[in-house]
């Protein structure tokens, strides 16, 4: 079998172009974020589905770990970025509370999982920067949602053919009905609009590094339940 690509060769041409007009913010971003992201990629759980080797029972305890942390950033990450000046970024159509609970009820034949300790840290952590620094908590918007529709992408492509091949339902989790690129381009929109002082745009990059921790855990989390 041959290897598997990484998450970052995923980019096709459209985001190779895409990459070419990131504003001076987003370009900030990546470039924080680039080593974390790669650490990320090179973990036990990233690897095994990557290669098509991940369990249902990971792929179930992945979408219930996610469910909480989605549902605090599209409860109150609208009226934050808005009140940061963030307008353009397309809420409606990042949401994943829908996929979500479809992803839920589809796994439901896979058998109860443990408790998310990672995903409980996770949660609490946005929950403090909901009061104390909003534009903290946009940085964990940018990650998820950024990751959702670039690499996650790949990861969709790999746990619905583990899922299919087990004859279950493929997750809508990674499915959006609106153009990726169009997507994505919304969302660095949105983050280059925010009005931020030079220290608030700092604490940003730091919390996005924050932010990919976070996944780290829940990644190793996953590994040991393989």
């Amino acid at each position: 079998m041959a290897s598997p690509m990484s998450i970052s060769d995923h980019a096709g041409s459209a985001e190779a172009q895409l990459r070419k007009g990131f504003g001076p913010r987003v370009r900030k971003l990546h470039a924080r974020i680039g080593k974390a992201h790669h650490k990320a990629e090179g973990m036990a759980f990233s690897r095994a589905l990557l290669e098509g080797q991940a369990t249902p029972l990971q792929l179930a305890a992945l979408i219930r770990a996610l469910v909480p942390a989605y549902a605090l950033l599209e409860q109150e990450g609208p009226a934050l970025a808005s009140a940061l000046g963030a307008a353009a970024i397309p809420w409606p159509d990042l949401a994943r509370g829908s996929a979500l609970a479809h992803d839920v009820a589809a796994l439901s034949a896979v058998g109860p999982t443990p408790v998310s300790a990672a995903a409980a840290i996770w949660l609490e952590q946005m929950k403090a920067l909901v009061r104390q620094s909003p534009h903290r908590l946009m940085a964990h918007v940018y990650v998820r949602y950024g990751g959702d529709l670039s690499g996650g992408q790949q990861l969709a492509e790999q746990a619905n053919a583990i899922l299919r091949r087990q004859g279950l339902s493929s997750l809508r989790f990674w499915s959006f009905e609106q153009d990726l690129t169009w997507l994505k381009q919304s969302l660095h929109d949105g983050f280059e609009q925010m009005d931020l002082s030079e220290s608030e745009e700092e604490e940003l990059l730091e919390e996005a590094e924050v932010a990919f921790g976070a996944t780290q855990r829940l990644l190793a989390e996953l590994a040991d339940l393989g």
